[in-house]
């Protein structure tokens, strides 16, 4: 298969043609259920029952983490929905299980059920199935939207963040640390920098163990970066619905994939985790269902870098 290409394919077909443990990073936002039509009739996200929708994504990652390194980093981006949102095609998952006793006298449809006006808390329920399935959940990034567009409710507040999820599959895995700035000057210390030895000697003073000798001046290139990310989301010049800032995406393959590596995204939609990987000296392999999301993406490509596949 050809690098730095973005395949007009299913995504679970797509993958059956990638070698075993050939890519470096995964970084992708996978269709949120119900919330769009993809134009699509065999998408993902158009499920009658949620937990199909979470089975569907479950068995895709699954094949992804065949084709992922074992040094390889998967930074996922997952938005939930609430039942009988009535957006697109949603409906209420787990009817059965989940029914009120109040059904109309004519049609004997139910009116109402458990989860209606409910977060169904579906990248959770995702999560816990990729643990369950031997992924390594290193971290719940939160992408906090400072930019959020008003929802229209009065009864809950304004929903400003998604989260990302940070898997690897093993213990052993590519990651750079990244580092953000400190949010006082660095000068509070004061002193100069003191030989990082870390002697441990007892104080009779405090009554434990006191590290001498020790730096304790903070790191220059800043603090090790916190989960909780502030990044405007960014439209798109063409249409798409659910496309994901650059910055977000440069963020997760600066940390999760070494120069010239290979970063998979196995839900294409605009391109933007094609766009970042390039413009970072990374490679890219990309499928999406929609042909229409796919010219989109490559017009993006040849717009911003010159490329055209």
């Amino acid at each position: 298969m050809e690098l730095n290409t973005i395949y007009n394919a299913e995504c679970l077909e797509g993958l059956s043609t990638l070698p075993s443990n050939s890519i470096d990073c995964i970084v992708t936002s996978p269709p949120y259920w119900s919330l769009r039509s993809y134009e699509h009739e065999h998408q993902i996200g158009l499920e009658d029952d949620f937990s199909d929708y979470v089975s569907r994504l479950l068995e895709v990652f699954a094949e992804a983490k065949r084709v992922l390194k074992k040094t390889g980093t998967a930074f996922i981006n997952l938005g939930d929905t609430y039942g009988g949102a009535g957006h697109g095609y949603a409906k209420n998952g787990h009817k059965e299980r989940y029914k009120l006793m109040d059904k109309n006298n004519e049609t004997g449809e139910l009116k109402n059920t458990a989860l209606n006006k409910s977060m169904l808390m579906l990248p959770y329920r995702f999560a816990i199935g990729m643990i369950d399935g031997g992924w390594k959940l290193r971290n719940i990034i939160i992408w906090h939207k400072p930019n959020q567009l008003p929802q229209g409710v009065t009864d809950r507040f304004t929903n400003d963040f998604e989260p990302v999820f940070f898997f690897t599959k093993s213990n052993n895995y590519n990651f750079t640390q990244q580092f953000e700035p400190y949010e006082k000057p660095l000068d509070r210390w004061g002193g100069n920098t003191l030989i990082a030895n870390g002697v441990s000697e007892w104080s009779e003073e405090t009554g434990q163990n006191a590290y001498r000798n020790r730096n304790m001046r903070p790191n220059p290139e800043g603090r090790n970066m916190r989960c909780v990310w502030s990044i405007n989301t960014r439209g798109e010049k063409e249409k798409h619905y659910a496309s994901y800032p650059q910055k977000l995406v440069e963020r997760c393959i600066l940390a999760g994939c070494p120069e010239n590596g290979i970063v998979l995204d196995p839900f294409m939609g605009s391109g933007t985790t094609a766009v970042v990987a390039r413009k970072l000296n990374r490679n890219f392999i990309g499928f999406e269902i929609n042909a229409n999301y796919c010219k989109i993406a490559r017009r993006k490509l040849h717009r911003e870098l010159g490329i055209f596949k």
